[in-house]
């Protein structure tokens, strides 16, 4: 008998809960990634899916450019949002950053805190490879930008 082993598709998408789902909007937009779509989502089906009864959350899916990275964004109306512990520090367990790889992190860093991000620490290089830093967005939302400096693979 031939049992076909089930396989990872990939990583569809990840899921940040906000109170100002515009202004988080507005940060990711400014980072790069595109709105894909929003919805308004309610009924049996979501209590089930999540533990929760009596939800209504407003969710907008973004994309990065690629398209092969997603970030949800939901803004629950009832039940209220849980405030837990914002502004972690970054060895904090958990899951505590989502990293993008941009171009030119100057620039990045620059027009993300004209959003109110804030540097965490700094701008670093690792070796001649990458520059990197961490940056805290939004209702404490972290994120870490790279910069590679160097390419991974030859094209030859």
């Amino acid at each position: 008998m031939n049992q076909q082993k089930t396989a990872l598709l990939r990583m569809d998408n990840v899921g940040i809960v906000v109170e100002d789902l515009k202004s988080a909007i507005a940060f990711f937009a400014e980072l790069g990634l595109e709105v894909e779509g929003e919805a308004t989502v309610e009924g049996r089906w979501v209590d089930r899916v999540i533990g929760l009864d009596g939800v209504r959350s407003d969710i907008v899916m973004l994309r990065t450019p690629d398209g092969h990275g997603r970030l949800e964004l939901s803004k629950f109306q009832t039940p209220a949002a849980v405030d837990t512990q914002t502004n972690l520090p970054v060895n904090a367990l958990g899951i505590r950053r989502i990293m993008f790889a941009v171009t030119d992190i100057d620039d990045v860093v620059g027009r993300l805190t004209s959003h109110g991000a804030e540097l965490i620490g700094e701008i670093a290089q690792y070796e001649d490879v990458y520059r990197l830093c961490y940056l805290r967005g939004p209702e404490g939302i972290m994120i870490a930008l790279a910069e590679e400096l160097t390419p991974r693979f030859s094209s030859s």
